[in-house]
């Protein structure tokens, strides 16, 4: 299995509408795809106040170039949230 961990940074008067389509665009993009495990979704705490996070698992890798492509070291964002990324990152992990 393989963790994905997806952080990022949004301009904070675009919350509202941010926060819509994470929960359905964003999170969709991911349940449908062959190899998706399961998710979670990370929101802001005081420390990080225009930060959110998704965490998801694959079976593996053949599933995560299903999902993002041979570069799935990158971020996949769908073309309608791209407007509210100042920044992101994407890491991943092998869980044993």
């Amino acid at each position: 299995m393989i963790k994905r961990i997806f952080t990022v940074t949004i301009d904070p008067t675009s919350r509202s509408d941010f926060e819509k389509g994470f929960s359905t665009v964003s999170v969709q993009a991911v349940e449908n795809c062959e190899g998706f495990i399961s998710k979670e979704i990370g929101k802001p705490t005081k420390w990080n106040p225009n930060s959110y996070a998704m965490i998801s698992n694959w079976e593996n890798e053949e599933s995560l170039v299903k999902f993002a492509g041979n570069s799935w070291n990158q971020a996949v964002i769908p073309e309608e949230m791209g407007k509210y990324v100042l920044s992101c990152t994407v890491e991943h992990f092998y869980i044993s």
